[in-house]
């Protein structure tokens, strides 16, 4: 089963040293589960104030900055993985470096048929 590893944190939470060795870390984390066929992708995100949300109402577009949500913690980047259950996603979940200082979050892909395979 496919699932998405949300990775959430204070965007201050570390400094730009340990954020590079998260990279680290990271990456050689990805390299071990795409070993063990599990890796799907993988990536961290910009800063929040890049975002943009769009929201359509009424056939309207609204466009605005910023998250979609206003929150302590955001959303810093992902992991997409394949795993036999939620208790080995959990333990996949509980090696990210940002469940150190922040929450992963782990949410089951629905896998829906007609849409283009990578």
């Amino acid at each position: 089963m496919k699932y998405l590893l949300l990775i959430y944190m204070e965007e201050n939470a570390i400094n730009q040293s340990d954020r590079e060795h998260c990279y680290v870390e990271s990456g050689q984390l990805a390299q071990e589960l795409h070993a063990n066929g599990q890796f799907l992708s993988s990536a961290p995100l910009h800063p929040v104030a890049t975002a943009t949300s769009v929201r359509v109402r009424d056939g309207k577009k609204f466009v605005t900055d910023g998250p979609f949500a206003e929150t302590r913690e955001q959303l810093g980047g992902f992991f997409l993985i394949d795993a036999k259950d939620l208790d080995e996603a959990i333990a996949i979940a509980g090696r990210i470096p940002g469940a150190r200082v922040g929450t992963v979050e782990i949410r089951p892909v629905i896998e829906v048929a007609g849409l283009p395979k990578n």
